[in-house]
């Protein structure tokens, strides 16, 4: 048996920015010898205009399932089997199963297995879901799967998925029904000892979800000497011997959400953590004081956001000469507290925005209380472009001293310059492509 299995991109063409599918060594690894595997990436390179293997299953997130459906119906034929999987599958489970033969709910650890049993024993079901508890497999982070496919230079690591917060426009809790699970520490520091790229990303929600097994790993971390990256929530700002402990195991950059300078609009997004700390300043003050860079993101759209508020975040992010921010439309992802509240509220403007044959990247999918549609697009993508303009760029790179040191130079470069051609890359593209001959429509 041969399976292909494909991370799709939102749309054709190849994208600058596109990270390594930690998807396909865990795929590989839970498959049995004896069956072929081939690996594409959407995202990456050319598919083939058909493919012949007896099972194709496509993984993908909401901004890729237009496209994703239309793969499913390009490759399709009689003998076959479609699979659909990922973040969007398993939170649409009954509209992902309308373009595929099978749908996969949940992590891949305790489904996959089940679904290649099942197609060797010719009785697949239409439906596999995850328990959700089991146990992370070791993956070869350096699998032949990524080999010919050009992707930033970040090897990536996951130690837990979930988080503990509920933020009202984040699937992640809706995914993970609000739990958290982590992987074997040990395992994990394998995986990191064998990566080949000079900087470790973790893609876990949030590293900070459990201090406790945050700490664990930052202590064994500290032997490797390898610089890391990570995602953590607000409330680790002001914790000092953390902050310094996270810097003395190889840490040179936080991504953070701070999401808006609005306590209303934070409250209304149960941003707990934030409205913790309170004081953004001192919180930026205490991160950079531990030398570490910021990848800073922002949410514009909730009901107090009004025309100025686009250049009062900018020059938050100006001020504080942040590495990376993203500027980001409020968007209606399904399975959130925020799609269900905007549609009890009769806001959406779409149904279904993903689905859209007209439907453009930083499109507005519903009606802000205080800014038209046009206004909250436009002035997303004004602020994306003034930050990452030459003279943004210039400004934050010598304004911040800590930008001086010869790494963190070629970091900031090479993230602001990948940053400023995707986003012009990306922005006003219709996601997908035509798609009216397989029942995708403008309702």
């Amino acid at each position: 048996m041969k399976i292909t299995i494909i991370k799709v991109s939102m749309f054709e063409g190849k994208c600058y920015d596109a990270l390594k599918p930690l998807i396909f060594p865990i795929l590989a690894q839970l498959t049995p010898e004896g069956i072929e595997l081939e690996f594409l990436d959407d995202r990456v390179e050319k598919l083939p205009q058909a493919l012949t293997s007896d099972m194709i299953a496509l993984s993908f997130d909401t901004f890729s399932a237009r496209r994703a459906y239309i793969l499913a119906k390009k490759f399709k034929t009689k003998d076959n089997i479609i699979v659909l999987g990922g973040f969007h599958a398993s939170l649409l489970k009954e509209e992902a199963k309308a373009y595929g033969d099978v749908v996969m709910v949940g992590d891949a650890e305790d489904t996959w297995p089940r679904l290649i049993e099942d197609a060797l024993n010719g009785t697949v079901q239409p439906k596999y879901i995850s328990s959700r508890k089991s146990d992370f497999v070791p993956i070869d982070i350096n699998h032949s799967a990524f080999r010919g496919k050009k992707y930033q230079k970040l090897g990536l690591v996951q130690y837990s998925r979930g988080c503990r917060f509920g933020c009202d426009f984040c699937s992640i809790k809706a995914m993970y029904l609000g739990k958290v699970r982590h992987g074997d520490l040990k395992q994990v520091i394998e995986e990191i000892k064998a990566t080949k790229e000079k900087i470790i990303f973790f893609i876990d929600d949030n590293l900070f979800v459990d201090e406790e097994a945050a700490i664990k790993l930052f202590i064994a971390l500290k032997p490797l000497k390898k610089k890391w990256a990570c995602q953590i929530s607000m409330d680790a700002a002001l914790r000092d011997k953390l902050l310094k402990l996270m810097k003395e195991s190889g840490c040179i950059m936080v991504l953070m959400g701070f999401e808006s300078l609005n306590k209303n609009n934070l409250e209304r997004m149960n941003k707990s953590a934030n409205l913790t700390i309170g004081d953004y300043d001192r919180a930026v003050a205490n991160i950079y004081k531990h030398g570490l860079l910021i990848y800073a993101t922002f949410v514009l759209g909730y009901d107090e956001d009004t025309a100025e508020s686009f250049q009062e975040i900018l020059n938050f992010a100006m001020k504080h000469n942040f590495t990376v921010a993203n500027f980001n439309p409020l968007i209606p992802m399904p399975g959130t507290p925020l799609y269900k509240r905007l549609e009890e509220e009769g806001r959406l403007i779409y149904d279904k925005w993903w689905l859209r044959d007209d439907y453009c990247y930083g499109d507005t999918a519903y009606r802000p209380k205080k800014l038209s549609p046009e206004e909250l697009k436009d002035g997303c993508k004004l602020a994306r472009y003034r930050f990452y303009g030459v003279g943004s760029i210039l400004k934050r790179l010598f304004a911040g001293s800590y930008h001086f040191k010869l790494y963190n130079f070629f970091l900031f470069m090479a993230l602001n310059i990948i940053s400023n051609r995707e986003i012009r890359r990306k922005q006003g593209r219709l996601l997908g492509e035509s798609a009216d001959e397989i029942g995708i429509n403008k309702t």
